[in-house]
């Protein structure tokens, strides 16, 4: 038995998203291949179609935009026999090769797929937590000082890493935890590759971490990888709707209900740390500065 964590991030470019987020899903084994068949299931059930066939995928800035709730909120809700219909002629009409079929969608089509993606993203927590899938996240605020140090595994990684493998040590069962990201560019591939040999294998903690942890990591590309824009989808709804801690950016409130299904996948360890013998480390961390002691 082990743990798989899907890795991905959102706001990295630092420009509109409030907070630059590392996010990771961890599933076990026995599990994924049942989540990712309800998923596309769900998909079906509430689009009519799959709509992640060929390279399109479930991005959360493209399900979860402004526009997405403003198309949502301009009718009622429509009932989900009605709504069916309604998504899947705007869909069809939005891949139409005819310029005049697309522009004909009409006002009726554009709120009900607006609240079928909402209710779809909803869904699609819900079926993790069912699942037991639990969330990990790194929250970097968009000023932090980044490290110029490329030897070390960035901080954001380490906590990432560290809180996975505070979830693994839980486990009576002594499970590994196997590690996917998806893929970057090469010659980012290689540098993490490299920072995290560094980390697992000549630190202290990394050591220890590697007892549960693999230090090696997989690649695979997102567009083919379920479980991967399961990820995207945290980060996406942690950046924009998630607050805790110490977080100070305005939240958009209409993330609100998505952002308390987030948190609810987190996961509390308890750790004999700062003189307390049950101190709460949740698998949210807050990270004000990425730069390690040696570069402050």
């Amino acid at each position: 038995m082990g743990y798989f964590l899907f890795i991905d991030e959102s706001g990295q470019d630092r420009r509109e998203a409030p907070y630059e987020v590392l996010a990771g899903i961890s599933v076990q084994d026995s599990e994924l291949w049942n989540l990712i068949q309800r998923i596309h299931s769900l998909e079906i059930d509430i689009f009519g179609m799959r709509i992640t066939e060929g390279h399109l995928e479930l991005k959360g800035k493209k399900l979860l935009k402004k526009k997405t709730f403003r198309h949502a909120n301009q009718l009622d809700p429509i009932d989900p026999p009605e709504r069916i219909s309604l998504v899947t002629s705007c869909l069809q009409k939005g891949k139409a090769q005819d310029p005049a079929m697309r522009q004909n969608v009409t006002k009726k089509e554009l709120t009900a797929l607006g609240q079928a993606k909402i209710d779809f993203v909803s869904q699609i927590l819900e079926i993790c937590s069912q699942h037991r899938v639990r969330a990990f996240a790194s929250i970097v605020n968009s000023d932090a000082e980044k490290t110029t140090y490329k030897d070390f595994l960035r901080k954001d990684y380490a906590y990432l890493f560290e809180r996975f493998f505070y979830y693994l040590e839980d486990k009576t069962s002594e499970p590994m935890g196997v590690v996917v990201f998806d893929e970057l560019e090469k010659s980012r591939c290689h540098l993490l590759v490299d920072q995290m040999e560094e980390y697992f294998l000549k630190t202290a903690k990394g050591r220890m971490r590697s007892s549960r942890i693999v230090p090696e990591p997989f690649f695979v590309h997102s567009d083919l990888t379920t479980a991967i824009q399961l990820a995207d989808l945290v980060a996406y709804i942690t950046s924009w709707g998630v607050r805790v801690s110490h977080m100070q950016e305005p939240a958009r409130k209409e993330l609100q209900s998505l952002a308390d299904q987030v948190c609810q996948l987190r996961y509390k360890a308890l750790r004999p740390i700062n003189n307390q013998e049950d101190f709460v480390v949740w698998s949210f961390a807050v990270i004000d500065d990425l730069r390690p002691r040696e570069e402050i």
